[in-house]
């Protein structure tokens, strides 16, 4: 599969926690943790696990900054 997005990042999923609709998956990447918010359905399609190789795909259209006053 080729994929358009440039920012991906290769890590070990160390944590899934499910909704009612929504899962949120932790990945640990390089002593850094992502967290996606995906569909309990897209978790189950991947056959996502604890320990488990996986990669986060960051495409995003706006990226914000902000300060403290």
């Amino acid at each position: 599969m080729k994929i358009s997005a440039r920012n991906i990042l290769q890590g070990t999923v160390v944590e899934i926690v499910k909704g009612a609709t929504t899962s949120h998956v932790r990945l640990d990447v390089n002593g850094s943790t992502v967290t996606a918010a995906i569909t309990n359905e897209a978790v189950d399609d991947l056959g996502l696990t604890v320990g488990q190789q996986a990669y986060a795909v960051v495409k995003a259209s706006d990226v914000m900054v902000a300060i403290d006053d």
